[in-house]
């Protein structure tokens, strides 16, 4: 029976492997220079700014709780400036429903807005808050377990945004999507925790046309 287990070993390393390389493939940009990868073990670092809500690093894990008289979602800040950038990370909902990526500039540009059930990519030029909402370029249907953990890509160059929930890809092209950035943020549902954040500069790659709808 002992010479089976090498065989077995080997298959299941050559099943993974592709998965492992389309995470890792670029959707804009060439990974380059390391803006922050905390490793919520210990306080947040001073690039990052917590607006909204509790932000609680502890084990490996970045936890989620929402002030309700701040009448507002939870939002963690990091600066960045206008850099094109690649923003890595992994998310569970537990009993949250919402979790975004975005991005500044004097006012909001773009997010990547996911739902246990939606998944879309928005530019904010038509905002108005309270009264009219992004407006989303793409989306896509998905079904999101609450308990599981999702892993998310969100790439910026240019007037592009692209990002890729677990084998999910989106990728969008806006005009405003090219204001130049400020910071970047998390916000998310109460309850929600994150861990293994890495955000580095961009190398946008030569050609990154949008991806057909």
């Amino acid at each position: 029976m002992k010479p089976i287990l090498p065989l077995v070993t080997a298959l299941l390393a050559s099943l993974a492997l592709p998965l492992s390389a389309e995470d890792a493939k670029p959707l804009l940009n060439q990974p380059g220079k390391i803006i922050s990868a905390p490793d919520f073990k210990q306080p947040l670092g001073s690039e990052w700014t917590q607006t909204k809500g509790k932000w609680e690093p502890a084990d490996g894990v970045l936890s989620v709780t929402n002030i309700p008289e701040q009448n507002h979602i939870p939002v963690l800040h990091l600066a960045t400036g206008p850099t094109s950038l690649i923003w890595e990370c992994e998310f569970r909902f537990n009993a949250g429903k919402a979790f975004l990526v975005g991005c500044d500039g004097q006012k909001h540009v773009g997010r990547v807005v996911i739902a246990p059930k939606s998944f879309k990519i928005c530019e904010d030029s038509t905002e108005v808050k309270g009264k009219v909402p992004s407006h989303t370029l793409t989306e896509t249907p998905v079904d999101l377990k609450s308990d599981d953990w999702h892993k998310l890509r969100v790439e910026y160059a240019g007037d592009q945004m692209a990002a890729r929930l677990d084998s999910q890809d989106l990728q969008a092209q806006h005009e405003y999507l090219a204001t130049p950035k400020v910071r970047w943020w998390f916000a998310a549902a109460d309850g929600v925790q994150i861990r293994n954040v890495r955000v580095t500069e961009g190398q946008p790659l030569a050609a990154s046309a949008p991806a057909a709808k």
